[in-house]
């Protein structure tokens, strides 16, 4: 049977669109896992419901391997789980205001839940992140410099890294190629020559949109919840 993976993320409280794609993917063929790469929460909505569903989902429904993102961080930097109970990147860039909607939105006793997940995930040849090796805020897009993508590839050391951060659905594909490097040290000067694999970076989308990937075919298809697929690839 045809192993898919179907990625998610971005949600924020959203459960009728989450309940919208699981639905879709009860059509589609194959054996799929579903993954949810991280914001699962967000300051516009209560997400009670929605994590209650994720932590215990129904019977007919696809059980999600979820990862923490952007805003689980703030919120369990603001609570204690990590830091200095603050969380100031949501503070410089959303403001106090939305601070107090985000505490609002998500009841404690999911709390530790939260501070369970895991940073990312690491299947085959592929990292699954909701921003990159780097860190859960780094916001790749489709307009990166093809260094730094590759700096995030190698960091994992694999060829293709799933991202969520942007909200935005894009595939970059990396060539095979060469680079030439030089080094200076104590016994002079060397140059260096690394071969790189041909690589990808995926942005999955966010909310209604979501990516699915043939594990077996190397094919990813971007998708709209209730919509058909579409393939869009763009090479360096």
């Amino acid at each position: 049977m045809i192993e898919r993976w179907a990625l998610i993320s971005g949600l924020k409280g959203d459960l009728d669109t989450y309940e919208l794609i699981q639905k879709d993917l009860k059509k589609t063929p194959g054996n799929i896992t579903l993954f949810v790469l991280g914001d699962m929460i967000g300051p516009s909505k209560n997400c009670n419901a929605l994590l209650k569903r994720l932590i215990n989902p129904k019977s007919n429904e696809l059980r999600p391997q979820c990862i923490y993102g952007w805003w689980e961080e703030q919120l369990l930097a603001e609570t204690g789980y990590r830091g200095n109970q603050r969380a100031e990147a949501l503070r410089i860039n959303k403001g106090e205001e939305v601070v107090k909607s985000l505490l609002s939105s998500v009841d404690e006793s999911f709390l530790n839940w939260l501070a369970s997940l895991q940073f990312g995930f690491v299947e085959l040849d592929c990292g699954l992140m909701h921003g990159s090796s780097r860190d859960v805020g780094d916001d790749l897009t489709s307009e990166t410099p093809p260094l730094t993508l590759l700096d995030r590839l190698t960091r994992l050391q694999v060829n293709r890294l799933f991202t969520a951060r942007s909200t935005k659905q894009f595939h970059l594909q990396l060539k095979k190629g060469i680079i030439d490097s030089e080094v200076c040290d104590l016994r002079g000067n060397r140059k260096q020559e690394q071969k790189v694999p041909q690589k990808a970076v995926i942005g999955i989308g966010a909310g209604k949109n979501y990516t699915l990937y043939d594990v077996g075919t190397d094919n990813t298809q971007f998708v709209q919840a209730g919509y058909k697929s579409e393939k869009i690839i763009k090479g360096f």
